[in-house]
């Protein structure tokens, strides 16, 4: 089954993720560090992408990893299900496949800068 493309707000989250259970704000804050501050999501961003990822099995809410840390209770986190892994994994391969194409057809656009 083919899958469509990502919304990349979507991608953004799954990506932060790949790299273990996150709250909110984490999420926010290495969306915006992965992207060399390029993509700034506000909350509402944040967490209907969220809402989206949890409705499609992509991600789950667990519980917090630190009880003991000032405001954990207050917190949600969250962790890629087998499936994001797959979705996130498949899309980056996809990326990547489209900019090797772009660099064959022109390799101005395939250089490092």
């Amino acid at each position: 089954m083919k899958r469509r493309q990502l919304p990349t707000a979507s991608l953004h989250v799954l990506l932060a993720l790949l790299e273990g259970e996150k709250h909110g704000y984490a999420i926010m804050r290495d969306v915006e560090q992965l992207s060399d501050g390029a993509t700034r999501m506000g909350p509402g961003t944040l967490y209907g992408t969220i809402s989206r990822l949890l409705g499609d099995g992509l991600i789950e809410e667990v519980s917090a990893p630190d009880a003991d840390e000032p405001g954990a209770e207050r917190r949600r986190y969250y962790r890629l299900t087998p499936d994001g892994t797959r979705v996130a994994t498949d899309e980056l391969r996809r990326l990547q496949s489209l900019l090797q194409r772009v660099a064959q057809l022109n390799p101005h656009l395939g250089g490092a800068s």
